[in-house]
């Protein structure tokens, strides 16, 4: 049997056989995370989830807190999603919210709006019914001890991906590549082969502020090649990849090519879409701005419209956040006035995401750099 050509992708990643409909939406930054809970029964010791949603029963759109099921539908429409991941903790935890989820997206998108699931647990009634609601596929988690032939206490998990054909649901399997673990490794491919799975996707093990002591009492180093990558993990997936002689698709996604090929795409995504006319685009996903900071005027919105009368701006020329407290306009527009303006002018570059998490900040007068402001406008 003549194995599927191996094929390189940005950032070290790899694959051999096709790669599920589902990764190559998030390969173009066109699939929306919908972190649907933190909870998860399973807690696995390099589980990466932060702080604010590990263990936490919390729902996001992206990086949206989702407080409705408008909150869903238009971070959708501000990255102009074509399919959708939901993720956790596990969405099977809670069923019904991940049911309720499935249906609205596939109602308000149609069903070419594809829709994908991970999950730790081999529940065939709740992917039965998710399948039922217009689930396109579930990628199942097999905790790291049942590696191997899938027997025994294994079998839940081999029953389930056996059966998702009757349910409609393309089935695979996506887990962390876990130095010292290789040969058990390659027994569960052997396993997911005579199977017939879909596609196993394997993941560099990563750091995190969550799991890094978990890590480092196991024994687990940072990779020398910089970044939060486990040593050992990307030299095990790349030769389990490069040697794969069945038909079993494989495909190896390392955490550079999460982070700087399918996480910045979904960022320029959104900023082509919601970006104020004011705003530049730096070329790396984010957006710089000119900001005003009127957080210490007592009536920050008539101040601020004063101002932008007084500058001659016109209705796109700039916005007042009233979230913030602060006016935005043109950086290179903001460069040439900065110094006769009495508040506190900046230059500000983030992130074109629902959170607009800041990445840098440039004082451009007096009054930033010294964190006060002349009385006046």
């Amino acid at each position: 049997m003549v194995a599927p050509p191996l094929r390189l992708l940005p950032m070290a990643s790899s694959y051999r056989g096709p790669l599920s409909p589902a990764c190559a939406q998030c390969a173009e930054g066109a699939k929306m995370v919908l972190f649907v809970t933190g909870l998860c029964r399973f807690r696995c010791f390099y589980c990466p989830v932060s702080e604010r949603r590990n263990q936490i029963d919390v729902t996001y759109a992206n990086e949206r807190v989702v407080r409705s099921d408008a909150d869903v539908l238009d971070e959708a429409r501000a990255m102009g999603a074509e399919g959708t991941g939901i993720t956790g903790g596990d969405p099977l935890g809670v069923f019904d919210r991940t049911l309720h989820y499935v249906e609205l997206l596939k109602g308000e998108f149609g069903s070419g709006h594809n829709i994908h699931l991970y999950t730790h647990e081999p529940n065939p009634e709740k992917l039965r019914r998710l399948g039922e609601a217009g689930l396109d596929e579930f990628r199942l988690h097999i905790p790291h001890y049942l590696w191997g032939p899938l027997a025994a206490d294994g079998g839940a998990y081999r029953a389930v991906l056996e059966a998702a054909p009757d349910w409609g649901l393309r089935r695979g399997v996506e887990i962390p590549v876990l130095p010292g673990k290789e040969k058990e490794l390659r027994r569960l491919l052997t396993s997911l082969e005579g199977i017939g799975v879909d596609f196993v996707n394997l993941n560099e093990l990563e750091f995190s502020e969550t799991n890094e002591d978990h890590l480092h009492e196991r024994g687990f180093k940072l990779t020398p090649r910089g970044g939060w990558g486990v040593d050992g993990s990307r030299e095990i997936a790349e030769r389990v990849v490069r040697e794969t002689r069945g038909r079993l698709p494989v495909h190896y996604c390392s955490s550079g090519f999460k982070d700087g090929v399918q996480l910045r795409k979904r960022l320029e995504r959104r900023l082509a879409r919601t970006a104020p006319p004011y705003a530049r685009a730096t070329g790396d996903g984010t957006l710089e701005l000119g900001i005003v900071d009127l957080s210490s005027a007592p009536d920050p919105g008539s101040v601020g419209a004063a101002l932008a009368g007084r500058i001659g701006l016109t209705d796109r020329d700039y916005r007042f956040d009233a979230g913030r407290r602060r006016l935005e306009l043109a950086p290179a527009r903001l460069r040439r006035i900065a110094r006769g303006l009495d508040w506190p002018a900046f230059l500000v570059e983030e992130y074109p995401t629902a959170d607009a998490l800041e990445v840098e900040r440039t004082p451009l007068n007096r009054a930033a750099r010294s964190g006060s402001r002349a009385t006046g406008s």
